[in-house]
């Protein structure tokens, strides 16, 4: 069975990480970013092609959200009518532009909402799953851990799309745990800082999170 087309929108590390994930999975894969000339030594050294955002989504099945948090809203709300009808998995944060406080990320949001609910509501026809969200880049595809599989949690309001997702994630090495819908991308999101507070207080980057269960 061929494997749907993936489109990563972005031109940072993650979605330079993620395609060459899928990638090397042997999913059909493309980035799109408003940059494209900034990808061009990565797209002839990797083989991933790279274009626009709008002429990067005709072809997608999944689309990865990997752009910083602060932009997401903006970009969604522009793409919303070629997002509709396709699985979004939203990997982004809403870290404001504040330095941490006592070692912990500021974000732009309150603890009563998370960045992928206003996501869903900028393209409410997009099928939106939190995923990636929670570890560190060189961790994102194939971990490895002497304690095992760690857990990706994941979270949205599409059981379908969260199913295929949870595929994806096992594929690349997770346990993907389902937290419910759209609101529980709030404890989610919440997860990169504590994610990152070891790392700010100590140095300590080398970890991920993982759910044991009786």
């Amino acid at each position: 069975m061929s494997k749907p087309n993936v489109v990563v929108l972005g031109s940072g590390i993650v979605a330079q990480v993620l395609s060459k994930g899928f990638r090397k999975h042997s999913y059909p894969v493309r980035i799109g970013t408003r940059t494209p000339s900034k990808l061009g030594d990565f797209s002839a050294e990797t083989g991933i092609p790279v274009s626009s955002l709008s002429d990067a989504l005709p072809e997608a099945e999944i689309v990865v959200l990997a752009i910083k948090g602060t932009a997401a809203e903006g970009v969604v709300r522009e793409l919303a009518p070629q997002l509709a009808g396709r699985i979004v998995i939203d990997t982004t944060n809403p870290i404001a532009d504040l330095p941490p406080q006592d070692g912990v990320l500021t974000y732009f949001t309150s603890g009563a909402e998370s960045l992928m609910e206003r996501l869903q509501k900028a393209a409410p026809q997009a099928r939106f799953v939190k995923a990636f969200n929670s570890v560190g880049n060189p961790f994102m595809v194939d971990p490895s851990f002497p304690d095992g599989r760690p857990t990706m949690f994941l979270a949205g309001d599409d059981p379908e799309a969260k199913a295929r997702v949870a595929d994806i994630l096992d594929e690349f090495g997770w346990d993907g745990e389902d937290m419910g819908k759209a609101a529980s991308a709030r404890p989610i999101e919440a997860l990169c800082q504590l994610w990152c507070a070891p790392g700010f207080h100590r140095n300590q980057w080398t970890h991920a999170f993982k759910l044991l269960k009786l």
